[in-house]
């Protein structure tokens, strides 16, 4: 006997009050499913493409899982093919889940994960975070309907939980591992307009056959249409592992900070936002503010003496323009080195003794050099444009440095006295900029922006490479959003595994 039914026997004068608690009990159980349910709902179940054998979706709100099963010969190419479970979104969104296989599957390129695309036809633009049958994490994009996709990898296989968010044009790719600790695996650029569709995705890989995949503690956070300008910067430490390519997340902060050095025991970061400088713990944490005492008008053009005991600082001092000062490691009142400005320092000799920088002189930038005692600076370029950022080889024989002299920045390499300046970079697609040398004296990373491009601006699509010292080919080994602020100054590890840079997003308040 159901609830209805009783109140067919209860006396008349109590069935009103039998209703009235009945309906309460009906929208408390109604109101319990939406509010407390871990399962994002979805408008949308959809096979994509040519599909032999039709997806099905199974959700579980007391477990906080979804079960999808899926067909399809693949999600790469120009054509896709695949199950899709969906919401229309218009604007940000952050999609987060952890993604498992059930089963060992047939083909180890079977993919599972988060998709936002522009339409429902296989051969739309999208772009994926997805884990593969072998363990293999990728984010997949296709930029306009009918390209070939393209694919950026994370370096390590498996992962507990795949995130990926849009912020704009933006597109960000997050891994968080067994330990716990988050990895960016890169930002791409995306000009989708309009309304999207996001959601949930599987692919066989096989069009013979049909794959499950099980979605849990999953986040569907859709954030609406956010103007450019109600936008702020979000910017986020990152180190590199230079063997592997993983990227992990040291600090992430809704504020503009830029350059981090690594300290030379490998125990901290310093950084500038503000106008100040900051220490940071290698491992994260909380930053603290050094003391520069009269100097709060710090640019990004920082570093620490190879002896890890003084800090060259570059501060606009109050006619606006940039001179280069020296102090105490742990803090303490700036000495000034360069009597004229502009000045922005960039390199450390290694035994200590002399600062080079870029100085603008008679309307014109170029490379100097100058005593940590100060006094007289030596010119040591003097080719027409811009030439920016030197920095010393570790056994002093060269400075690298960028140059524009032949029309695009490239980085160029000269011998410590300036003689032989030699392109050291070749011209390809990109203008590249502050080249720094590892340590161990074997390699050198930099940023580089398309060619077309005008100087070093923020808020850019970036890559980040890297070249042997002894000449060879170039690596891209990052994708990221930044520009100025994300390597302007030596950033490598004392024992050259890893550097750091920051990417940056434009997000809401």
């Amino acid at each position: 006997m159901n609830i209805f039914s009783l109140q067919t026997r209860l006396p008349r004068e109590f069935k009103n009050l039998f209703r009235l608690i009945t309906m309460t009990l009906v929208l408390v159980s109604i109101g319990s499913v939406n509010t407390f349910s871990s399962v994002p709902v979805f408008s949308g179940k959809t096979d994509v493409g040519r599909v032999l054998i039709p997806g099905s979706m199974q959700s579980d709100s007391l477990s906080g899982t979804i079960r999808m099963t899926g067909n399809g010969e693949n999600i790469w190419g120009s054509q896709d093919a695949f199950y899709f479970v969906w919401n229309k979104i218009d604007g940000d969104l952050s999609c987060i889940a952890d993604v498992a296989w059930e089963g060992k599957g047939v083909n180890p390129h079977r993919k599972a994960g988060w998709m936002v695309r522009t339409g429902l036809e296989s051969d739309d633009a999208y772009i994926d975070a997805v884990l593969h049958g072998d363990g293999l994490l990728s984010m997949q994009y296709r930029k306009m309907k009918g390209d070939i996709t393209s694919e950026v990898q994370f370096p390590i296989k498996g992962a507990l939980k795949i995130q990926l968010d849009r912020t704009g044009d933006q597109f960000t790719f997050y891994v968080s591992t067994k330990d716990g600790i988050v990895h960016p695996v890169g930002t791409i650029t995306l000009g989708f307009s309009g309304t999207l569709y996001a959601g949930l995705v599987v692919s066989s890989h096989d069009s013979t056959v049909k794959e499950t995949a099980i979605f849990s503690n999953i986040q569907f956070s859709a954030k609406g249409f956010v103007p450019d300008d109600k936008r702020i910067v979000e910017s986020t430490l990152e180190t590199m592992d230079i063997e592997t390519g993983v990227r992990t997340l040291i600090r992430r902060a809704k504020e503009h900070f830029e350059a981090p050095n690594w300290g030379r025991d490998g125990k901290m970061f310093i950084y500038n936002s503000g106008g100040k400088l900051f220490s940071l713990p290698a491992a994260g944490g909380t930053p603290q503010p050094i003391n520069t005492d009269f100097a709060i008008h710090c640019n990004n053009d920082h570093g620490i003496s190879w002896d890890g005991k003084q800090l060259a600082i570059s501060h606009h001092a109050e006619d606006g323009k940039s001179l280069i000062y020296l102090l105490p490691i742990e803090g303490g009142t700036p000495r000034l080195i360069t009597k004229q400005g502009p000045s922005y320092w960039h390199g450390w000799s290694p035994d200590n003794t002399t600062l080079v920088y870029c100085a603008e002189r008679n309307g014109q930038f170029n490379v100097y050099a100058i005593s940590v005692s100060g006094g007289e600076e030596k010119q040591l370029t003097s080719a027409p444009g811009l030439n920016d950022g030197p920095e010393y080889s570790p056994d002093g024989k060269y400075i690298y440095l960028n140059s524009v002299r032949t029309g695009q920045m490239k980085i160029w390499r000269m011998n410590a006295d300036g003689t032989e300046q030699i392109q050291f970079t070749p011209n390809d697609e990109f203008c590249d900029w502050f080249a720094h040398v590892s340590p161990d004296n074997k390699q050198i990373v930099f940023v580089s922006f398309d060619k077309n491009v005008e100087g070093h601006p923020a808020n850019k699509n970036v890559v980040l490479r890297t070249m042997p010292t002894a000449g060879g080919d170039i690596k891209v080994i990052a994708k990221l959003f930044g520009g100025q602020g994300t390597m302007n100054v030596h950033s490598w590890s004392p024992d050259s595994k890893r550097f750091a840079f920051v990417s940056y997003r434009l997000v809401t308040p």
